[in-house]
């Protein structure tokens, strides 16, 4: 069987990059309120994702507020399909 990577295995990076998956971008604030976590820990585990290089991270303004904008990389969205194709193994789907 396959391992399953242990950087998607974390609750919070796998919940982000099932959001990503689906949507063109996601803002800081979006992921915040879906992941219900807290801001702190959301920003350490994109900087996780980021350096990894599976989300791309634009950090500008909307106006005067501070805006950040992720996206899934093509190496992000190949890990997320490796990641479910592994848990598939796992459970014989």
């Amino acid at each position: 069987m396959r391992e399953l990577n242990p950087l998607l295995h974390s609750q919070l990076r796998l919940a982000v990059m099932s959001i990503l998956m689906s949507v063109e971008e996601a803002d800081f604030v979006y992921l915040k309120e879906k992941t219900e976590s807290t801001a702190g820990n959301l920003s350490v585990q994109l900087d996780k994702l980021s350096g990894a290089g599976y989300i791309s991270v634009e950090k500008g303004f909307a106006g005067k507020k501070p805006r950040t904008v992720c996206r899934i990389t093509l190496i992000g969205r190949q890990a997320f399909e490796e990641y479910v194709d592994a848990l598939k193994e796992y459970l014989n789907l």
